[in-house]
């Protein structure tokens, strides 16, 4: 009861953050301009930018399986594809709660060993899933740098302006002392952890249970074949950059915009996934709508028509592809 009562009130907070940065977005939205700039779309840019998002979810699966592939050599393609569409759908219910989800899904279908044991045990997998995002948020802050090395004149005041300042004017002192006594705590818990899991059969559960996270993670050196793995995220990363681009292709008055320009809306719209939100909705539409406003000079009502048109589309091609992934493994299970 209490833990559903927790998981209730997470919930409903991150729901009220959710509305609460729609209603920031949309504020001062002209409707009838809105509606107007939504039926002037060009529709056929965003059924190729749902394709390619539908690609770059089968993609994530092919990478995803290069990491597993150490851990339970039987594990295919279909079952890391249909996991990735399943944590996406998991996310609209509670944010974050899909990368848990995935784990368990592929952890269910693993093969087992001599002794009955699952090979792709669950803290196993979820190493891969840490090493796995780990690499996507160093790629993601690569292709930044490289936006703010080459086009500083164009795109650094969006960042200095609008991220960094509001972040470091709503950081003060005490706030520190707060990080810092944190990071003293998980110091001294891992200490006891390690010291006791001899003697304490609960500390050495959890520390078994965080080895075999790190084994997951340490899984990518025993790829036999690494070069698939960045091939592959080199590949989700253009996916990616096509679906920002042709997003960008469908409202007439941002389509004289170039390559560049989708690789910053797609770095803006990657920063708006980050905050824990059921999908990202309200801070993805108010972090890119301000992007778009900011750089280009444009109303920021075009700004929100470009971000509800990139999200939405994103959104309804995890939700389809979600339900029809949770319907094969339910399909299965029943026969």
């Amino acid at each position: 009861m209490q833990k559903n009562l927790k998981t209730f009130i997470k919930y409903t907070v991150s729901l009220l953050i959710a509305l609460a940065l729609l209603y920031f977005s949309f504020k001062g939205v002209k409707w009838d301009d809105f509606v107007k700039g939504l039926q002037d779309c060009r529709w056929g840019y965003i059924a190729v930018s749902m394709i390619a998002g539908i690609l770059a979810f089968y993609l994530r699966g092919l990478r995803w399986r290069e990491l597993l592939l150490p851990v339970d050599s039987s594990t295919s393609r279909m079952t890391t594809f249909n996991a990735v569409n399943i944590g996406y759908l998991a996310n609209f219910v509670f944010p974050r709660i899909g990368e848990f989800v995935r784990c368990g899904f592929v952890t269910k279908n693993s093969a087992k060993d001599g002794q009955g044991q699952k090979l792709a045990s669950y803290d196993k997998v979820l190493g891969t899933v840490v090493l796995e995002r780990s690499w996507d948020v160093v790629v993601m802050f690569l292709f930044l740098i490289a936006i703010l090395v080459f086009g500083w004149d164009r795109f650094g005041s969006f960042f200095v302006d609008k991220m960094l300042k509001p972040l470091s004017e709503s950081i003060n002192f005490s706030l520190w002392w707060i990080v810092l006594g944190c990071i003293l705590v998980a110091v001294i818990v891992t200490w006891m952890l390690v010291h006791f899991r001899r003697t304490n059969k609960i500390c050495g559960k959890i520390c078994g249970f965080f080895a075999g996270i790190w084994q997951g993670v340490i899984s990518c050196v025993k790829m036999k074949h690494a070069w698939r793995f960045f091939l592959y995220t080199a590949l989700i990363w253009a996916m990616y950059w096509t679906m920002s681009a042709s997003t960008m292709m469908s409202v007439s008055q941002m389509s004289n915009l170039g390559p560049t320009d989708a690789l910053f809306l797609m770095i803006a719209g990657s920063l708006g996934w980050f905050v824990p939100v059921p999908g990202g909705i309200g801070a993805f539409h108010y972090i890119v709508a301000l992007a778009v406003s900011s750089i280009y000079g444009v109303p920021f009502q075009l700004g929100i028509i470009f971000a509800t048109l990139s999200h939405e589309s994103q959104a309804i091609t995890m939700i389809l592809c979600g339900g029809v992934s949770y319907g094969i493994e339910a399909k299965k299970l029943s026969s």
